[in-house]
C-alpha cells in the first residue's frame, strides 16, 4: 500500500481499492518490462557491454518523472511530500547490499522485477534465477537475527539528497534532469560507438 501513498493515506480510498490498484499497477508494471523487452537476460546484459543503453535510459526516465511528478504536484498543494515513506539510511549495511544487488544482477542477467516478467514469459533462466532469489531471501531471513544488529550500524536516519546538498527539491530535480540529459546523450555515444566497430 506505500506503492500508492499519499493517497491511501489522505483516505483517498479503501484498503481493499488499494489492493486492487497495487495489483493493476503490478501487472501493468510487468507488461511493460515484457515489451520493453526486458524480460530477457540478453537485453538487460547488454548495458554492461555498452551495446544497448536501454534499461539505463528508462530507469533514468522513470527517475525524472517521478521526481518532476512530485516537484510539480507538491509545488501546486496536491501532494504533500511528508506523507510519503522514505526507507532510513543505513550507509554500510545497504552499500553492501547495492553490491551484492548489482553482482548478482551482472551475474545472472536479471534483477527481481525483470526475473518475474521473465518467468511469466518462459525464460527457464529466469526461472533458475528466482530459484537462487528465492533461496537468498529464505537464507537471510534465517541469519536475520544473527545479523541484525549489522544492519542498523551507520544510521543515518530518513535522508535526502535535498538535505544532503542543502537543495531546494525544485532545485535538485532540475539538476538531476540536467544529469539525465547528459547520461542520455553519452549513452547513446557509447552505443553508437560501439556499434561502429
Amino acid at each position: 500500500m506505500e506503492m500508492i501513498a499519499p493517497f491511501y493515506k489522505a483516505g483517498a480510498f479503501s484498503e481493499e481499492t488499494s489492493l486492487v490498484l497495487a495489483f493493476a499497477l503490478g501487472l501493468g508494471f510487468g507488461w511493460f518490462l515484457e515489451r520493453a523487452g526486458f524480460g530477457s537476460a540478453k537485453k538487460l546484459t547488454s548495458q554492461f557491454y555498452g551495446n544497448d543503453m536501454s534499461v539505463f535510459k528508462v530507469m533514468f526516465t522513470a527517475i525524472i518523472t517521478a521526481m518532476a511528478g512530485v516537484t510539480l504536484l507538491s509545488a501546486m498543494g496536491v501532494l504533500d511530500r511528508s506523507q510519503i515513506y522514505l526507507v532510513p539510511t543505513f550507509l554500510v549495511p545497504q552499500l553492501v547490499g547495492g553490491l551484492i544487488f548489482g553482482v548478482g544482477f551482472i551475474t545472472g542477467g536479471y534483477c527481481p522485477g525483470t526475473c518475474i516478467a521473465g518467468i511469466a514469459t518462459g525464460h527457464k533462466d529466469a526461472a533458475m534465477y528466482g530459484l537462487g532469489m528465492l533461496v537468498g531471501v529464505l537464507a537471510f531471513s534465517a541469519l536475520f537475527p544473527s545479523i541484525e544488529p549489522l544492519t542498523q550500524v551507520t544510521s543515518m536516519g530518513k535522508l535526502t539528497l535535498s538535505d544532503l546538498f542543502g537543495l531546494s527539491y525544485g532545485t535538485l530535480t532540475v539538476l538531476v534532469v540536467l544529469i539525465a540529459v547528459g547520461g542520455f546523450v553519452g549513452a547513446t555515444v557509447i552505443e553508437r560507438r560501439l556499434a561502429a566497430r
